[in-house]
């Protein structure tokens, strides 16, 4: 299976980085992973909602030049269908099974993802309706496709 994931953001803490490192360097094990990091449009203070819309068109633009046709696209949003780790290991065995093994999960910037992004999309993923820093998201996302794929092959990780 192959896997990318792009976010919006650069990644700056260190300790992120390395999470990343290692659960990248775990996945190997399971698929060929491939992290697109885009960067982020400024957003000013009080943007107004126009602002806004502007700003997530082009990170989404940027985030559509690296989509494939071939690509299975997972957005992630707050209004996307919220999985157990079960549930998101199943859904992935799923994919690989009908013949999706392109998977592509999109993590937005701090505005989050343009409709021609959601719209791209074949599935939409809520991980919490709480909201999380795209950084850290980084890493819960990649923790999970890890579980996952242990899941999946009845591997002792998932307590």
């Amino acid at each position: 299976m192959n896997i990318t994931v792009i976010s919006v953001g650069k990644l700056k803490e260190k300790y992120l980085k390395s999470a990343i490192d290692e659960y990248a360097k775990r996945l190997t094990r399971y698929c060929k992973l491939n992290i697109v990091e885009l960067p982020d449009e400024q957003t000013p203070d009080n943007a107004s909602e126009k602002e806004e819309l502007i700003i997530k068109d082009r990170e989404g633009d940027r985030i559509l030049n690296y989509i494939k046709d071939n690509m299975y696209v997972i957005t992630l949003d707050l209004k996307g269908k919220m999985l157990s780790s079960e549930e998101l290991s199943k859904f992935m065995d799923q994919c690989a099974v009908r013949g999706d093994s392109n998977l592509c999960f999109v993590i937005g910037g701090s505005l989050g993802l343009s409709d021609k992004v959601l719209k791209r999309g074949n599935y939409s993923l809520c991980f919490s309706k709480m909201t999380f820093p795209h950084q850290l998201f980084r890493v819960m996302l990649l923790e999970q496709i890890y579980r996952g794929f242990r899941i999946s092959n009845g591997e002792p990780y998932h307590k």
